[in-house]
């Protein structure tokens, strides 16, 4: 209903942001017909019922005028002009015949007041100036022309005359400081706009970069899972070929237990292929999974470096209930707070390193906590590691992870990532939804 009101004001024209004046005079004017067409009504059914149908049929002459003018706007948004003068003198000559022919005492004078807003909404600066300065000259010289005897006298036309020139100096001062405010409103608009495409372009930047910095270390943990693989596959291969060059026979059975070695190695290197794939697969729909199934996702792409390291990895399950959430989303998450604590226990050279992660549920959440013994964070940086480009890993860190980390956590899940600092000790609590909004 709201719609169609709106439209009708509109005359069903669409306007962009910089035709704002247009469609406020558009507005305007089907605002002023409408008025306009009702009081016709009014004078038509009036004048019916005394008796005077020269006047009747008149106003009813107008009135279809009035619908025709309606019509008009709704041809092309071009007529708005001659439509413009249109009323505009029509209005000038309504107020011209009430001083030259009414009766001051029915009042209808006052109409007067109205002609300084409907003129300066229907036409231009330039034009307005133009209509009133004919209507005060028709005004001031009504007393004083031989022709038609007016019923204002020339005190009452004169005082007449000052009341409506300091209404439209009111009204026009009025007008001008509500076009500065919107034109204000309309340039600080554009320039949140701007701004907003500035952190929207910057936001992807920073959304690429950590996503090939997280490509990269899904090509070197690749590397690191089939190298293990890919040596046994070798190994096997070359104790077949130098078992030949020294004349040695393979017995069947030996030949087909490295067959199979090599064929569960090469099936462990497509599976690895296989979660890589989905990882990055750029899927947005949510899914049903647990969040140790999650965990234990995330977990199978850094274990090499774990395993390798010696770090004492401590996954604490708990039976947790299915929830809805973006899977690659929050293995990316997972992968990089657990990768940054793998960084941090290496560089630190921890004697006895340890990742232990455990979950925490309330009636909204489940919380995941990741914490290790890599010398914590420092006062003066825990509140900085969410910044962009925040890093102390001097060259070797782009400052992205994190960052990244806590805006996926806050656009897609509508929660965040907390983390806790003492004793040497870090916690990063991610809180997951059970259900995404």
């Amino acid at each position: 209903m709201r719609e169609k009101i709106e439209n009708y004001f509109t005359s069903g024209w669409n306007f962009s942001e910089d035709e704002y004046v247009l469609k406020s005079k558009f507005q305007m004017m089907n605002i002023g017909i409408i008025l306009a067409s009702a009081s016709m009504l009014y004078g038509i059914g009036l004048n019916f019922v005394m008796g005077r149908y020269t006047l009747s049929f008149v106003e009813f002459s107008l009135l279809l005028m009035n619908i025709g003018l309606a019509l008009l706007l709704r041809r092309d948004k071009k007529y708005i002009l001659p439509v413009a003068h249109i009323e505009t003198g029509f209005m000038t000559v309504l107020i011209l015949y009430l001083i030259y022919y009414v009766n001051p005492m029915l009042l209808k004078h006052v109409w007067i007041f109205t002609y300084p807003i409907v003129i300066l909404y229907f036409t231009n600066e330039k034009h307005a100036l133009y209509w009133m300065l004919f209507l005060l000259v028709m005004v001031l010289i009504s007393p004083l022309q031989p022709f038609i005897q007016t019923p204002y006298s020339l005190s009452q036309i004169i005082t007449l005359t000052f009341v409506f020139a300091i209404s439209t100096l009111v009204v026009y001062f009025y007008h001008l400081k509500m076009q500065e405010a919107r034109a204000l409103i309309y340039s600080q608009s554009k320039m949140l706009q701007q701004k907003i495409e500035e952190l929207t372009k910057k936001d992807k930047i920073m959304t690429m970069q950590s996503r090939q910095a997280v490509m990269g270390e899904m090509i070197s943990m690749i590397a690191h899972q089939w190298r293990q693989p890919l040596s046994s596959v070798t190994l096997s291969i070359s104790n077949l070929q130098v078992k030949r060059l020294l004349g040695e026979r393979c017995s069947d059975t030996e030949i087909d237990t490295i067959l199979e070695n090599i064929s569960n190695t090469v099936v462990y290197l497509s599976d690895t292929i296989n979660d890589f794939q989905t990882y990055f697969h750029p899927k947005k729909e949510p899914s049903h999974i647990f969040v140790d199934e999650v965990i234990e996702r995330a977990l199978n792409f850094t274990m090499p470096r774990i395993e390798e390291h010696q770090i004492a990895l401590n996954f604490l399950k708990s039976e947790s209930e299915e929830i809805d959430t973006y899977i690659n989303e929050l293995i990316q998450v997972l992968l990089n707070i657990l990768n940054n604590a793998i960084d941090q226990l290496l560089e630190q050279r921890i004697s006895q390193p340890f990742i232990n992660i455990y979950l925490q549920e309330n009636e909204r959440n489940i919380t995941i906590s990741i914490h290790d013994n890599a010398g914590g964070i420092s006062q003066e940086h825990i509140d900085s590691i969410f910044d962009p480009y925040f890093s102390t890993k001097g060259k070797n860190g782009t400052g992205l992870g994190l960052y990244m980390s806590q805006m996926i956590m806050q656009k897609q899940f509508g929660t965040s990532i907390e983390v806790l600092s003492q004793n040497s000790e870090t916690t990063f609590n991610v809180h997951v939804p059970k259900k995404l909004l």
